[in-house]
């Protein structure tokens, strides 16, 4: 059953909620449930807070019983997301905006897959230095969080006008639009959004098991399945880094490396340009093809955007955000027509 208990809001921002005579930290998505006031009596789900989970370390409201019952739905729209579950509710699906998929018309603009929501901010970031004026969109997927309102990664780049928008794709909901899949999220930025390049990933939070396939890094599979499948160029954007204390995510890490054993076509994956040769030697599948990037940390640092990731601050670990920053910049190139597949 449901870790469900009563509480009450006692402080707004950050949103606060009292339950059983202890304050502790709480989200609401108030697109679904409404706005939460102070002295609001809300039912809570406690489970994540209680096991101290890193990132989910929070209640979550379930429901406002003191004026979330009033809702009028979403008038018109009669295609359903979170699908029988209590939170189920109609979207309009922008697979709408796109068209069929013409197998002799490949979507014109290239994909780069990321392999947790980390890369986000620093690839966005790097592929709008590289090329100005490119309109970059992401595609929100599975094997993270799931609301499209969580991410602040995404508020900071939509209000910086780094991405011109955020498509949440099933079973990730919540954005600015609903997709019911990733294939038509892709098809639909490529055909009826004027995207020039999109990224696509997991929200924040991927969920893990400690074993190679049992992890959201695995969501980065499909999402590469489905833009190479529609014909799209495809870029891998590779989890490295240098800082993580647990070995499995050392250099390169088996969350991308397992994507890349098991992907059924090739992929390019942007490299950090300033990686030595023996690091380069036996770090990809060998019909995968390398593409070596200049970055500019210093740039990233200056820039104001998260610089922050599962508590380890850039100086302590370069190489993660070495690689979204020449992923992004790679993006830019293939949007460009230059060093694509």
């Amino acid at each position: 059953m449901l870790k469900l208990r009563r509480g009450v809001v006692v402080e707004v921002d950050p949103l606060t909620i009292e339950v059983e005579g202890e304050r502790r930290r709480a989200w609401a998505d108030e697109r679904l449930l409404g706005r939460m006031l102070a002295g609001d009596e809300v039912v809570v789900n406690t489970e994540a807070l209680d096991l101290g989970l890193g990132s989910g370390g929070f209640d979550i409201v379930h429901v406002n019983l003191t004026r979330g019952l009033e809702g009028a739905g979403a008038g018109g729209a009669h295609v359903i997301k979170l699908n029988y579950s209590s939170l189920q509710h109609p979207v309009e699906p922008v697979e709408r905006r796109g068209g069929e998929v013409d197998r002799d018309r490949p979507p014109e603009i290239p994909v780069l897959v990321i392999p947790l929501h980390g890369h986000l901010a620093p690839a966005a970031w790097a592929a709008g230095q590289a090329r100005p004026g490119l309109r970059v969109g992401y595609v929100q997927t599975g094997g993270g969080a799931l609301p499209g309102g969580i991410s602040r990664d995404v508020a900071q780049l939509r209000g910086l006008g780094i991405l011109c928008g955020h498509v949440t794709a099933a079973p990730a909901y919540g954005g600015e639009l609903e997709a019911l899949s990733v294939a038509g999220a892709l098809d639909a930025a490529a055909h009826g959004l004027g995207w020039d390049a999109a990224i696509a990933g997991a929200g924040p939070g991927i969920i893990g098991s400690e074993t190679l396939l049992g992890h959201g890094g695995m969501s980065a599979l499909d999402t590469a399945h489905a833009a190479l499948a529609l014909g799209m160029r495809t870029l891998v954007s590779p989890r490295l880094s240098e800082g993580d204390p647990r070995p499995r995510h050392q250099g390169l890490s088996h969350h991308t490396r397992t994507v890349l054993d098991l992907l059924l076509g090739d992929v390019v994956v942007p490299l950090p340009g300033g990686m030595r040769e023996d690091e380069l030697t036996g770090l990809l599948p060998a019909r995968h093809r390398a593409s070596p990037q200049q970055i500019d940390l210093d740039a990233y640092e200056a820039s104001g955007l998260p610089t922050r990731v599962m508590g380890r601050a850039l100086e302590d670990d370069q190489l993660f955000f070495a690689a979204p920053l020449a992923s992004g910049r790679a993006l830019a190139e293939a949007a460009a027509g230059v060093g694509g597949e």
